[in-house]
């Protein structure tokens, strides 16, 4: 078998990417490759592509001089939302063979044939109102966590967005398809599942093909808090307005449900959120926050915020400074401003200067240390579950509790892919926790 075609991959971007990549390779080696480590030499290397950094579209110019170097006769092709947005840019991008847009990105191995290099990239990208099926997929790239997508695209029109453009309406997986799909991920001994979409909240929609749905978010945890074999199921980003109340109450009582939240604020300024098109006031989000805290006092709550959209004067961003400041959250995830093509916050007036953005950006980083240190104090003393990860770093093995606190303990290969109740005791220079484990067989003398 020593003429099996190799494949590698590399993924920019966020879990949904991550999950999309994996189902792609999984087609590939149906197809008969056998997948390698991008930076192992291969005869074809596939670049999932983001459009929601600038970063993002300069990492791509660099992977692919990283493939050439690899093995300069290689094919490459690229896919995902910035293949989608501007196909010519990327086929344009020495060394590219094949560039294909959200729907044909699954189908990726029809378009290959001999693998032979191309002299200039082979676009295929349909208008993105065709974008219209679902594909299911899930990742499974390392033994503790699996990103399940259970939804794909979005129907908000936020200013400054280009996801609409780059995957088009949302619809979403049918309940039984992702059932399915949590029981074969936990038949692999995977304990976490960490679900996945565009937007996740608006789950249901589109689940006929059309915007009739039976099923809504809470259908879905519910469902899926029934699996068996799950230990535990995290819900990653959802917007304020789709978090229901009646989901945070299910959350706080549920099976294998952890009491970790992220929901995106954007700004604490509702004038900014009206120019971003959000479609909620701060009220609401502090209407979230509070309920998660009255059921789940632990909880731990993320927050992405952008700092300098175009009109964001500096009232408007201390309005956000304070209005975190003064929040019960745990961290923020600090995204700058930067402008997208095809995007109506492109042309808005009142454009903030490059250096304010990063100065501004500064701040909240220093206010997120800040958050994540307190919630990490708060929970010093208290007992938790933690689930230890694969790898050894410097002599110790990380892990996360339920709540999201990042926890350290020396070396044991034992604990890989484990769940195991301990008390919290200190936290460590490096900024995670040190632990006690409640069963003696691991206990380690203190130091």
């Amino acid at each position: 078998m020593e003429n099996r075609k190799k494949v590698a991959f590399y993924t920019l971007g966020c879990k949904l990417n991550f999950s999309e990549t994996s189902t792609i390779a999984r087609n590939f080696q149906d197809e008969g490759f056998d997948r390698v480590d991008f930076e192992e030499v291969a005869d074809m290397y596939v670049i999932n592509t983001c459009s929601v950094t600038e970063n993002a579209d300069k990492q791509f110019k660099q992977i692919v001089k990283k493939a050439m170097k690899l093995n300069d006769k290689a094919f490459v092709a690229a896919v995902g939302c910035y293949a989608q947005l501007k196909p010519e840019e990327l086929a344009a991008v020495d060394g590219v063979d094949l560039v294909l847009g959200a729907t044909e990105k699954f189908k990726i191995t029809d378009y290959i044939n001999d693998l032979s290099k191309n002299d200039m990239g082979e676009v295929h990208s349909c208008e993105i109102e065709e974008a219209d099926f679902y594909v299911g997929s899930y990742s499974i790239g390392d033994r503790t966590r699996a990103f399940l997508k259970v939804q794909d695209g979005c129907d908000y029109k936020c200013t400054y967005c280009t996801i609409p453009l780059a995957r088009g309406i949302s619809r979403s997986d049918a309940l039984e398809n992702v059932l399915k799909n949590a029981y074969e991920i936990s038949q692999q001994g995977i304990k976490e599942i960490v679900l996945t979409g565009v937007n996740i909240g608006d789950y249901g929609k589109g689940e006929f093909g059309n915007k009739k749905h039976e099923h809504t978010f809470l259908d879905l945890v519910k469902a899926l808090d029934e699996v068996e074999g799950i230990e535990r199921l995290r819900i990653s980003s959802i917007e304020p307005n789709l978090l229901k109340n009646e989901t945070i109450d299910f959350v706080s009582k549920s099976r294998t449900f952890v009491p970790h939240f992220h929901i995106p604020l954007q700004s604490g300024s509702n004038e900014i959120l009206g120019k971003m098109k959000r479609r909620y006031q701060r009220e609401v989000y502090v209407d979230r926050v509070e309920n998660i805290r009255k059921v789940m006092p632990h909880a731990c709550i993320g927050v992405d915020v952008i700092v300098g959209f175009p009109g964001e004067t500096d009232e408007h961003f201390l309005e956000t400074y304070n209005f975190l400041n003064e929040l019960d959250i745990s961290y923020l995830h600090v995204f700058t401003y930067s402008e997208r093509d095809n995007t109506e916050a492109a042309t808005m007036e009142n454009v903030v200067p490059m250096n304010v953005r990063s100065k501004r950006s500064k701040m909240l980083r220093g206010l997120s240390v800040k958050k994540r240190r307190a919630f990490y104090e708060s929970q010093i003393g208290t007992n938790r579950t933690v689930l230890f990860e694969g790898e050894n770093k410097e002599g110790y093995i990380h892990g996360f509790t339920e709540n999201y606190v990042k926890v350290k303990t020396p070396w044991n290969p034992e604990l890989v892919n484990t769940l195991h109740e301990i008390n919290l005791t200190r936290i460590d220079e490096d900024g995670s926790v040190r632990l006690k484990f409640q069963n003696e067989k691991f206990q380690i003398p203190t130091v």
